[in-house]
């Protein structure tokens, strides 16, 4: 019986992630699927990626990954978290995360990158949608808070992808939406950072309402289908928020341990 575990949006945090993989592994799962956002957080970037570079995963880049590689002088001196990002990090995980695929269609049928493995037909994985790593795919927060889309609205953002299981991220919220195709839409929530605010393209805040690190299990079914279990798993919160507290980010102390938005 095949099974995967489903990772997104790390965040830097390698407390959760270590938490999250035990968890998986417990459960028979030797192989992981990570949807990006990996490295992007004021807790333990370098340490993350060696850790995440041990369990040979299928990894895709996330719009916060390319933040990291694609930041100017500029952007980096107004920013602090990523100036403690970039030092943290040095070259070689920078050079790695340049060469992350936007989806799986960037794997040749024919080979795959090197410690990894191919996904099996059926399945497709994203950040956020197929054609835009910025955009949410199943949620509508243009009122502030999460709310899911229309079937129709979800269908048309991807854009043709007709994989009956479509992996996404960036929202930071678990979910599994069954489309009127016959697809199954499935957001592991996030490892590392269970609630955030933004102000980018509207103001609005993602919350899951507790501490616990998210991710998902694929496990093929006997007649070739996949059944889904979201999974929360609690950890050793007081490290992730004594480093984020360290970097001066008290936003994160609150994601970290609340779930929610600031009030």
């Amino acid at each position: 019986m095949k099974k995967f575990a489903v990772i997104s949006d790390i965040h830097s945090n390698v407390y959760a992630l270590k938490a999250v993989v035990a968890d998986a592994r417990a459960k028979g799962i030797s192989e992981f699927i990570n949807l990006g956002d990996i490295l992007y957080g004021p807790i333990a970037p370098r340490e993350t990626y060696e850790y995440l570079r041990t369990l040979n995963a299928l990894t895709i880049c996330g719009n916060q990954d390319r933040q990291i590689f694609q930041a100017t002088d500029s952007e980096v001196q107004a920013n602090p978290t990523m100036q403690f990002i970039l030092d943290d990090l040095g070259a070689e995980p920078l050079a790695w995360m340049q060469q992350l695929p936007f989806d799986t269609h960037a794997f040749p049928d024919t080979s795959t990158p090197p410690n990894t493995f191919s996904l099996p037909s059926g399945i497709y994985a994203c950040h956020g949608t197929p054609s835009d790593d910025l955009t949410y795919l199943l949620e509508d927060a243009s009122s502030g808070r999460a709310v899911v889309r229309a079937d129709g609205d979800i269908i048309e953002l991807l854009a043709g992808v007709t994989a009956p299981i479509v992996l996404c991220g960036h929202t930071h919220l678990p979910r599994c939406v069954q489309l009127s195709t016959g697809q199954c839409v499935v957001n592991p929530g996030s490892v590392g950072l269970p609630a955030y605010e933004d102000d980018e393209p509207f103001s609005h805040a993602m919350e899951t309402y507790s501490s616990m690190a998210s991710y998902a299990m694929l496990t093929q079914a006997e007649d070739g289908g996949w059944n889904v279990s979201l999974n929360k798993v609690v950890y050793d919160v007081s490290k992730a928020v004594a480093a984020a507290r360290e970097q001066g980010r008290m936003d994160w102390v609150h994601f970290l341990t609340t779930g929610r938005r600031q009030e």
